[in-house]
């Protein structure tokens, strides 16, 4: 008899662990609950006036998101190339990734240090996980302009990491240049970044989840909020928001943190911790055509020019990010209109937010969007633990804040609950695809794709002691954190 699964919310790592365990109909009946009426999650269209849509929240990726490709090759999905334009600053906070600039050629010393400081961190990176980077540019003597000017904008693009920026793990921000799999641009030790690799961007989002979703043999349920989960030895029990309970064999939570923390009932104290110590920010969306407002804000290269970043002149630790949704969404390119998305980090910050300069007549859509950041108490307190409470009372967590926000994070998190399940890894044949399963597996669920004494193998047992002992020592040090010094 098929064991029966559910699967909590149909984001990107909903959508994949339902795929990978709807492959196996023999072996799993699966059902997904998501809280909105469509499959998705963050990853989302939106109507605007005139009956446009826009993918709102996510826009594309890079070529080496070979699981995200994967799948939507599985359903004769396409991508559109694009090659990534960004525009830096304004006035003397001025730089590009296309084209020399006066605050480059100022700052090419701390350009070409700086390489040599991502060496030196890639190589001892087991350290440098948990320094902030803006600890670590401060140690290294880095000038100020060059850290607010620079550094912090590219980590915030890079990462969506609101105005969380400078306490970014450093050993995050070395993999984006140094990691030969998932590295964006190459580094130029004059210029930073000198190139406009080719990415590429999502069709219509709201088609591309609901295809998946609907060819995948699976039963989705929209418009579907879970409230409790109670579990007892190989039964969960889940009520939804109606009061409906239903039983299941497992439960994969593929929802943010806080939510599976709030509806868990009994949650364990390893549950409480990885799950409780996920800190989220609350960002607002605006999609808009105020053109007067870009000039105002951005140096606005508007027929080039995807992603903007605007440095507030009297904190350039605090960011806003824009993007010209025209020259990025391929079904938008060819109108007699650009169409902005402005981003404003941290609703805590909302006073200096630039919001009030926008025209309301010229405002299309007003989103708010919760999202975790990558600040060093992350993969302290967090990322160790979660292969912790994996599998514990028929339990199973993912999604992207269990290692980096990023897509193909998320999709890979959803496999490898579905893999840990019994659902063979679905592209075994893609040697780059395997390989980040391999990684993400080995350190989120501390365990190997392979039986035997392989190599991974023997590294996964070799490290459990040592991530054992520092996951008790990560929460030796939050406990006096939160009881001497909050």
């Amino acid at each position: 008899m098929p064991k029966k699964v559910l699967v909590v919310g149909s984001g990107a790592a909903g959508t994949a662990a339902a795929f990978s365990l709807s492959r196996c109909p023999e072996k799993f009946d699966v059902q997904v609950w998501e809280k909105a009426s469509v499959p998705g999650g963050v990853a989302c269209s939106s109507e605007i006036k005139g009956g446009v849509v826009i993918n709102d929240g996510v826009q594309g990726g890079c070529p080496t998101y070979r699981n995200v490709l994967n799948i939507m090759r599985e359903f004769n999905l396409q991508t559109s190339p694009v090659h990534m334009t960004i525009s830096f600053g304004k006035g003397k906070s001025a730089w590009t990734n296309y084209a020399p600039s006066d605050l480059t050629e100022n700052l090419r010393d701390d350009i070409a240090r700086f390489e040599k400081v991502l060496k030196i961190i890639n190589k001892f990176e087991a350290i440098f996980i948990f320094l902030p980077i803006a600890k670590v540019l401060k140690w290294y003597g880095f000038s100020e302009d060059f850290c607010n000017y620079m550094v912090f904008p590219l980590t915030a693009l890079f990462f969506g990491t609101g105005n969380q920026t400078p306490y970014v793990s450093s050993a995050i921000m070395a993999r984006v240049f140094l990691d030969d799999d998932l590295r964006l641009f190459d580094y130029d030790s004059k210029r930073l970044l000198s190139q406009t690799p080719e990415m590429f961007a999502f069709p219509k989002l709201q088609d591309m989840y609901k295809k998946i979703m609907d060819n995948c043999g699976v039963h989705f349920h929209g418009n579907r909020s879970v409230s409790k989960v109670s579990r007892c030895p190989g039964k969960v029990t889940v009520t939804d928001h109606s009061g409906k309970v239903e039983e299941f064999d497992d439960i994969i939570f593929a929802c943010d943190a806080e939510t599976a923390l709030k509806v868990l009932e009994n949650p364990t104290f390893m549950e409480r911790k990885a799950l409780g110590n996920v800190r989220y920010f609350n960002d607002l969306i605006i999609t808009h055509e105020d053109e007067d407002y870009m000039k105002k804000y951005y140096e606005l290269h508007k027929d080039i020019d995807q992603y903007f970043i605007h440095i507030d002149e009297k904190d350039p630790e605090k960011i806003e990010m824009s993007f010209n949704l025209t020259n990025y969404q391929p079904h938008l390119k060819g109108k007699n209109q650009n169409i902005y998305q402005t981003i404003y980090l941290n609703d805590k910050l909302r006073s200096i937010w630039t919001e009030k300069d926008l025209n309301p007549d010229k405002v299309l859509l007003r989103r708010w969007w919760r999202q975790f950041a990558h600040s060093w108490h992350h993969y302290a307190f967090v990322v160790p633990l979660v292969r912790y409470i994996q599998g514990k009372q028929n339990t199973w967590y993912c999604g992207a804040y269990t290692l980096i926000n990023t897509h193909e994070i998320a999709t890979i998190s959803g496999l490898s609950a579905a893999h840990r399940l019994g659902a063979p890894y679905p592209f075994p044949d893609d040697k780059l695809a395997a390989k980040q399963f391999d990684q993400y597996l080995l350190v989120i669920h501390g365990q190997s794709r392979q039986f035997g004494l392989n190599k991974t193998t023997i590294l996964s047992f070799a490290m459990a002691p040592f991530m054992l002992l520092f996951a008790g020592l990560s929460l030796l040090v939050n406990f006096l954190h939160t009881t001497f010094f909050a």
